[in-house]
Formats: structure tokens, sequence, C-alpha cells
């Protein structure tokens, strides 16, 4: 079962990282340019789109004010994106 989610986990944290880098080459914005406006370090932006951050809800929120879009579409997108069948609940 730790395995499982393990793979999970990190398949989300990567499909988390490819929508918010989309969604910030779609707005022509620099890394810098958005991690001021989300209040995050570059650093700290440059490994999520990478998928090695598992961010806190709240830090999502800046993420999505950092982009100038909303919560609701970086989900619609990690939505979209989902094999169909796949599940974080199946054992």
């Amino acid at each position: 079962m730790q395995e499982k989610y393990k793979k999970d986990r990190e398949f989300l944290c990567k499909l988390l990282g490819v929508a918010v880098k989309n969604f910030r080459e779609n707005k022509a914005k620099s890394i810098s340019l958005v991690s001021d406006e989300a209040d995050l370090s570059k650093s700290i932006w440059a490994d999520l789109e990478k998928g090695k951050k598992d961010p806190q809800f709240t830090t999502l929120w800046r993420i999505s004010e950092g982009l100038g879009i909303k919560m609701s579409e970086l989900f619609e997108y990690m939505e979209n994106e989902i094999p169909e069948g796949w599940s974080l609940t199946e054992n």
C-alpha cells in the first residue's frame, strides 16, 4: 500500500508541475515574475514545475494567484490529464 501511495503522489506532483508550467508559459510569464507574484522563491517554483514538490492547499492558492487563474482551472487541467480509470483510492 505504501508503494502505491508513493507512486500516486509522484504522478500527481508531476502532473501538477506540467499544469503549472503550461499555465505560466501560456501567460508568457517568467519563473521570476510568477514566483514574486505568488510570494514563493524561484527555486521552489522551479521544483514545483519539475514535479518535485507536493504543495499544501494554501500554497496551491498562492500558485493560482501568481498565475492569475482560479484554483479550479488548475484542478480541471489536471483532471483532464488523468488517465481514465485512475484512482487514488483503489487498492
